[in-house]
């Protein structure tokens, strides 16, 4: 699959970087990447965002966040939401990806790992709290639906496990 890169004017990324994920307050939208475009057409800037799923509850939040960074930066902006090409996990940045695991939630892995975890309980996902990959899956879903809930067997802390999503 052919994954197009995100066409963002550069003093834009500024403003945008300072726009959280509502649901993961320490991953910008930028991380998250699920800004596609973002550029100046006469004046206005024009914001096309992915969500991570079709009905993701926080995409409207987010529209009026994008809105309200750019206006306290002088500009008025319009947001939409394109569903085409869907968000993937290859999207969120390397920086996101530490981020999150600062945060205490495991990165996504590749969809083949991936599904050996989650399909036949291999022992590949990272404990975020202490390193272990001696770690187990508690339940098919976390805290949001694109999560999984483990458990770490060597520190016994729980912690969500952000699934890989194609």
């Amino acid at each position: 699959m052919i994954i197009t890169a995100p066409h963002i004017d550069p003093k834009l990324i500024v403003i945008l970087e300072t726009v959280s994920d509502p649901e993961i307050p320490v991953l910008s939208i930028m991380d998250m990447g699920v800004v596609r475009s973002a550029i100046i057409e006469n004046d206005i800037v024009k914001v096309q965002i992915t969500p991570t799923y079709s009905g993701c509850p926080a995409m409207d939040v987010i529209g009026d966040d994008i809105k309200a960074a750019l206006k306290k930066a002088g500009y008025k902006a319009e947001v939409e939401l394109i569903l085409s090409p869907a968000w993937t996990t290859d999207w969120i940045t390397p920086r996101g990806r530490k981020s999150l695991e600062n945060y205490g939630i495991a990165a996504p892995l590749n969809a083949e790992a991936d599904k050996d975890v989650l399909l036949h309980g291999k022992r590949l996902v990272k404990c975020p709290q202490c390193g272990s990959t001696n770690t187990r899956l508690v339940s098919q879903f976390g805290s949001t639906a694109c999560k999984a809930q483990f458990q770490c067997n060597d520190c016994h802390e729980p912690f969500d496990y952000f699934k890989c999503l194609k």
